[in-house]
């Protein structure tokens, strides 16, 4: 099965970081690629639909599982069955920010594509999470 590993490391605190991580309704701030998102249904907390920027009408419905204790959150992909496992580490200057995906090997000719997708996010993630926090200072880097 492909898969990767990226980081980037920000400024900000890990809570400051998690606000942006465990809700999907934020994703399109920082995610790569990603248009719009519909939240998750009631009967249903841990799904929400996902839409392509510049697909409106190609509805991507996901799977979230958080766990705030370690610091964790798993994205399944119900349509194409990536995995993005999202991890959180304390750092005497802010956080660690750490990606881990999986693709199956039917979509293993997106390998290219996803590294650089999550390359962008993990980044923007960062960035964005240290902007909202004005004394966590600068920008991310990349370590």
């Amino acid at each position: 099965m492909p898969s990767f590993d990226d980081h980037a490391h920000s400024a900000a605190a890990p809570e400051d970081v998690w606000q942006l991580l465990y809700d999907p309704g934020r994703f399109p701030e920082w995610w790569a690629g990603i248009g719009s998102i519909d939240p998750a249904p009631e009967s249903q907390p841990d799904r929400y639909t996902m839409y392509p920027d510049g697909y409106p009408d190609f509805p991507m419905p996901q799977t979230l599982r958080t766990d705030r204790h370690d610091r964790r959150v798993t994205i399944s992909c119900l349509v194409s069955d990536l995995l993005f496992e999202w991890r959180l580490v304390p750092a005497r200057t802010g956080t660690d920010i750490h990606v881990h995906v999986e693709l199956p090997e039917a979509e293993a000719a997106r390998l290219e594509t996803q590294r650089r997708i999550v390359r962008d996010s993990v980044s923007a993630l960062a960035a964005l999470a240290a902007a909202g926090h004005p004394s966590a200072g600068s920008a991310p880097s990349r370590s």
